[in-house]
């Protein structure tokens, strides 16, 4: 018996990772496919602009779009803050058919990321300089979302880092909104 199990052990620790693994260099495989529909302003489901004026008072809604992603429905809504900043909910379209704001969003230069942000993407093996940066304010918990774009790469964020407590950590999963 204790023949059989030393090879079956010796087979295991040769096994390649499994795909679900994040690699070490911190790059996140391609996410899953995303139908997007532009959505009028005319056609919004109820309860969009309440929600967006309850997220971020003042806002002005300029467009939106719905994503069909992963058996959920979200509602992207961009717009500007009343100081002209722009600004992107991302809502949820709950069982019941209400919605839930998951995410604020806004596009900010890599620079203005906390240091220890920068400094966890640049300890990966495969570091790069972000070509677009999002900073996502998840709505739960508090925590910021930093989605970095590589260069040439504009459909998904190849890295994300979160942002909570004075601590950046890289996560090895994407996050689920």
């Amino acid at each position: 018996m204790r023949f059989l199990i030393l090879p079956l052990i010796a087979l295991a620790a040769c096994s390649p990772a499994s795909n679900d693994a994040a690699p070490a260099n911190g790059v996140l495989a391609e996410g899953p496919e995303t139908a997007i529909t532009n959505v009028a302003a005319t056609e919004l489901p109820a309860g969009v602009a309440e929600l967006a004026e309850a997220t971020v008072p003042g806002m002005r809604i300029a467009e939106a779009e719905r994503k069909d992603r992963d058996g959920r429905t979200y509602y992207d809504v961009e717009g500007t803050r009343p100081d002209g900043s722009e600004v992107e909910i991302d809502m949820l379209l709950q069982p019941d058919g209400s919605l839930k704001a998951v995410e604020v969003q806004r596009d900010i230069a890599w620079e203005a990321a906390p240091a220890p942000v920068r400094a966890a993407a640049a300890a990966t093996a495969d570091a790069f300089t972000p070509e677009r940066v999002i900073e996502s304010r998840q709505v739960e918990d508090g925590r910021i979302l930093y989605e970095l774009f590589a260069p040439g790469k504009p459909k998904d964020p190849a890295m994300e880092i979160a942002w909570a407590d004075g601590k950046a950590t890289l996560l090895t999963e994407r996050a689920i909104h």
